[in-house]
This record gives structure tokens, sequence and C-alpha cells, in this order.
């Protein structure tokens, strides 16, 4: 399992300001932030499989134009994953004819270009050899991380989240876990703000990493453009003893 980063940031401006989007092999999707408008016709239109966090637009800008630019191409639908209260928002409030076309009954729908699978907590979904979990995540709007095991290796994103008790038991409960995936929005002075709007700053970060009871690469996503040197020198202050790295845009993870 090869999973690439398309997008890892918090917002766009920059070369590499890209929101979230990680390309596993070359049919998945996990997030459609961004990141994705990068990739060529060609490979855009090979994706089969779109798991979605939640629907936030840095983690769905780029969905419906996917749908709708590589329409011409495919003889199949694109199977986007998600919870149930994440396919209603985008729904109503994207696919809806107002927005954008609704491509689950175009050009019919029996022959849809787009089909939808609602997730459940737990649910493990299996393609090819390769399983994705769905995690807990705590977040203002109903949320999902991701479990991605090559039956070899394993990898964890936690996608937009707080402080969240329940995720912890089910990572350490991982025995070929290599890669986590973590979130850290604001820096410490923005603290207030880190809360309300439930993402991670760096102390929060540091005190949910005391609860990883198993080795594992930690990697920090979607720091905001213009403060992320900020919150990674605090990281490396506040969570020094696990050695978390930036993600960056274009890095590849081989499970």
């Amino acid at each position: 399992m090869r999973i690439r980063v398309l997008g890892c940031s918090g917002g766009i401006g920059g070369r590499q300001r890209r929101t979230t989007a990680l390309l596993v092999d070359d049919d998945i999707l996990v997030d459609a932030g961004t990141g994705v408008a990068d990739l060529p016709l060609a490979e855009l239109a090979l994706i089969d499989h779109v798991f979605l966090t939640h629907s936030h637009l840095d983690h769905i800008a780029s969905l419906p134009l996917l749908v709708d630019s590589v329409s011409d191409l495919r003889d199949r639908p694109l199977i986007v994953y998600a919870t149930a209260e994440t396919l209603e928002v985008i729904g109503t409030h994207i696919f809806n004819w107002v927005i954008w076309p609704d491509f689950r009954v175009i050009p019919s729908a029996d022959n849809a270009l787009m089909r939808w699978h609602p997730l459940s907590l737990g649910e493990t979904i299996r393609l090819g050899g390769r399983t994705i979990t769905v995690l807990p995540a705590e977040h203002t709007v109903p949320a999902v991380g991701y479990h991605l095991d090559s039956g070899t290796a394993s990898l964890v994103f936690t996608g937009d989240t707080t402080v969240n008790d329940t995720f912890w038991p089910l990572v350490n409960g991982i025995d070929n876990l290599r890669y986590l995936l973590i979130e850290t929005a604001f820096p410490n002075h923005e603290r207030e703000l880190a809360v309300l709007s439930k993402h991670l700053c760096p102390s929060m970060l540091a005190s949910e990493l005391t609860k990883l009871a198993i080795q594992a690469e930690v990697y920090v996503s979607h720091l905001k453009p213009g403060q992320s040197e900020l919150t990674m020198d605090e990281i490396e202050r506040c969570a020094g003893t696990f050695k978390p790295h930036m993600l960056q845009r274009n890095q590849v993870f081989e499970l």
C-alpha cells in the first residue's frame, strides 16, 4: 500500500498550501481537499473510492469537481464513503442542483456517476487486500478518522479532532501500527480557539500523545498557514519525547 500526501495544510496560499487529501495507491482518496486538484486528468480518472472524514470544505473541496471532470473517462461510479450525517450534509448543501449537480442521478439513478456508501464507527471496508476501518473523532460536526492496513503495516489518520479518549484504546490495539497522522491546527496562544473549534494545539497534542501506548512515527497535519513553524516549534518543546514530524505535501508512506 502506497499513501501519497496530496495536501495536509489547514489552509491555502503558496506552493505547499494544499488542504487535506491522501491518495492510497491509485484508486482511493482519503478526503478530497484542494490537493486533489494537482493530479492530472488520467490519475483523477483512476480514483474509484473516496473516504471522507467530515463535511468541512477543506476536506471536500475537490470532490464536486472530481466527479464532473472524469465523467466521460469512466465506466463505473465513484463511490463516496462517509458517515450518514456527512453524506446528508453534502447532499443537502453541495450536490443539490444549486451549488452543484447531483451526480447520484446523472445520467440516471440506475447508471449514476457517483454512489454513496454510509459508514458506521468500527466498520471495515476491504478493497483488494487493503482494509480501511472507521475510527472515532471529536469535532464540531460529525467526524471520523481512518485506520489503513495493508496486512503488513498500518497507518492511522485522525482527521480533524480534539481531545478524544475513545480513540486511543483502538489505536493501542493495532499491533502493526507504523504511522500516526494527527492534527494540530493552532499554536498555544490560540488554545481557546482550538478548544472552541475542536482542534488541537501543541499543549493539547502533547497531552493526547501520552495516551499512545505503542511505538509509531508521529506526523502532524492541518497546520495553519503562517503559523506552521511556530506551532511545530511549540510541539517540539511540548511533545519532544514523541518526536513528531511536520507532515509534508507529496510525502509518501509505504506499508
